[in-house]
């Protein structure tokens, strides 16, 4: 009897255009998903990857710029700094309007249940419903009203969602975790940027807004976003150490940070790089 694989790709905002990378070195290898699972940036992937609509969501990944990042946000006070609507309106137009019924490839995503903290599997209903609460980063993009919950990113509660592509029945589970080498280092290059130019993606989006702000310290937004990397990785650890993937990818992305959307193809050739490094044990797995 044939296997069933489970991919299961991870956390990690503007870091997830690894995945692509993944998926596309997976595939030369010879090595599809009979199931696949996101959680939060991984979400906005695999749903995409679920649909056959990879090659369109990369090649719109490439081409992005700072100015067109800065064109997706939609500031809000309410819940978050930006509404997140109109990522996910392109991401519907685009890429995937669809229930999870109607696509090719068995996908589910996770998000965070606000009120409880209880882990959420989304696996049924519209599909770009799902991936907006997935993700929902907190402080960053508001809440998600679904079926009478709010529902924020799934990476505070499963980073990694190894269990969920167990529980769609995977017996193999390729796991990608882009979140393993980042505790500590994003804060390092940081401060070292900010006191030469003021370059950092931070510096950007508050010249976008006519700020500024004191170099002496790193910004509102890096403290959160560097707070964040280590709440995910440390959780991380935690659900891997209880429930191991069979394989684990593990791209080197410490150098992108929380809103560089802009570097997908950095992003998408170290996915693919860090598949390449990790194919031996990938193949072992599967050969099991």
């Amino acid at each position: 009897m044939k296997l069933k694989v489970g991919l299961a790709l991870g956390s990690g905002s503007a870091r997830g255009w690894a995945h692509i990378g993944v998926i596309r070195a997976l595939e030369e290898a010879g090595i599809t998903p009979d199931v696949l699972c996101g959680c939060s940036a991984g979400a906005f992937v695999g749903a995409a990857y679920a649909d056959d609509a990879l090659d369109l969501l990369e090649n719109w990944a490439v081409k992005l710029t700072w100015p067109d990042v800065v064109g997706m946000l939609d500031v809000s006070l309410s819940g978050g700094l930006l509404k997140g609507d109109k990522l996910i309106g392109l991401f519907e137009r685009h890429f995937v309007d669809k229930d999870f019924a109607a696509l090719p490839l068995p996908f589910a995503c996770v998000a965070t249940d606000l009120a409880s903290g209880r882990e959420i599997w989304l696996r049924e209903g519209s599909v770009a419903a799902a991936v907006h609460a997935s993700i929902a980063l907190p402080g960053l993009l508001s809440p998600v009203s679904h079926d009478g919950r709010l529902l924020v990113d799934g990476g505070l509660v499963n980073p990694v969602p190894v269990s969920l592509c167990r529980a769609l029945g995977a017996d193999i589970v390729i796991a990608v975790d882009l979140g393993s080498d980042v505790v500590g280092r994003s804060l390092r290059q940081h401060l070292p940027a900010a006191a030469r130019s003021g370059a950092g993606w931070t510096e950007r989006m508050l010249a976008s807004l006519g700020l500024k702000r004191n170099h002496g310290y790193p910004s509102v937004a890096t403290v959160i976003s560097t707070s964040i990397n280590i709440m995910q990785a440390r959780i991380a650890r935690s659900r891997l150490a209880g429930d191991p993937a069979d394989a684990l990818v593990a791209p080197r992305l410490a150098h992108l940070g929380l809103m560089d959307f802009h570097r997908a193809a950095e992003a998408i050739e170290e996915g693919a790089a860090a598949v390449k490094r990790m194919l031996p044990a990938i193949e072992f797995a599967l050969n099991q």
